[in-house]
């Protein structure tokens, strides 16, 4: 989000995955909202805790009539993990418009890369997988370009 905003510190970023626990809003040129929603994926946390944030985040997609778009963010480098794909599935089934943004392009060749978003792709049963790097910017004028376009939906 930071990098896409082009703001240093808005949303806290780590190390150790898992920091964000709460529901974090956004307000964007006074026109939209970005909601960053606590990660689960490669968190060190109790299950307990997991199950908690995985809750908040159901409630919140499933809830939010004005939600327009959910930015499933990936890691490129690995297999999406069985919560990237039960989160995929219930965005799927609950007919929810979503993009699939695969971070941390910038660590792999590009021989790497596109076979890695082919796999990305091949398991979420997608042809969009968008490359992303927060360092250098790839991505981020397609991103944005989806973001606006569902604005306008």
């Amino acid at each position: 989000m930071n990098s896409l905003l082009g703001v240093r510190g808005l949303a806290r970023a780590s190390s150790t995955p898992g920091r964000t626990q709460l529901l974090n809003f956004f307000l964007i040129n006074g026109r939209f909202r970005f909601v960053d929603l606590p990660g689960y994926g490669y968190a060190k946390a109790p299950k307990a805790i997991k199950a908690e944030w995985n809750q908040a985040a159901e409630d919140y997609l499933a809830k939010r009539e004005q939600l327009v778009l959910s930015i499933h963010i990936v890691d490129s480098r690995h297999e999406p993990s069985k919560q990237d794909l039960q989160l995929h599935e219930w965005l799927v089934h609950h007919h929810k418009p979503h993009l699939i943004v695969a971070t941390k392009s910038d660590k792999l060749s590009n021989n790497e890369l596109r076979r890695n978003t082919e796999r990305i792709a091949r398991v979420f049963r997608t042809d969009r997988v968008l490359n992303y790097s927060a360092t250098r910017k790839h991505g981020r004028e397609q991103l944005w370009g989806a973001i606006e376009k569902s604005l306008k939906s």
